[in-house]
């Protein structure tokens, strides 16, 4: 993703060059939402946290993936990696923001005050 906020980096790797253009939604809605952001790790990791919403976007956009979703059989999940902590971060939808993948499995494995007991 640093590629894709600064082309020069990868100018000599073609093939780098190549594979971010699947991400250059992602470079443009950064460069024109984001402008306000001016410190380069939260530009980073705002740039990777977009391009996995970006990614599932056009996911949801395939034929066999739409139909599934449609069926309900199938649930997409946006995560992301830090490789500095080993932390996963997960999308959650409801609070619009990548959130400690922790707090979002404690929502799935928190049985509902609502369910009898097993």
């Amino acid at each position: 993703m640093s590629g894709l906020l600064h082309a020069e980096k990868v100018q000599k790797m073609p093939a780098v060059r190549a594979y971010l253009q699947h991400a250059e939604a992602t470079r443009r809605i950064v460069e024109e939402n984001y402008t306000h952001l001016t410190k380069e790790d939260e530009r980073l990791t705002l740039t990777v946290e977009e391009n996995v919403l970006v990614q599932l976007e056009n996911l949801r956009t395939h034929p066999s993936v739409a139909a599934a979703l449609g069926r309900d059989q199938l649930k997409l999940h946006g995560w992301v990696y830090e490789f500095e902590t080993g932390q996963v971060f997960a999308f959650d939808p409801v609070k619009s923001q990548f959130v400690p993948l922790q707090e979002i499995t404690a929502q799935i494995v928190e049985p509902s005050s609502a369910m009898p007991p097993i």
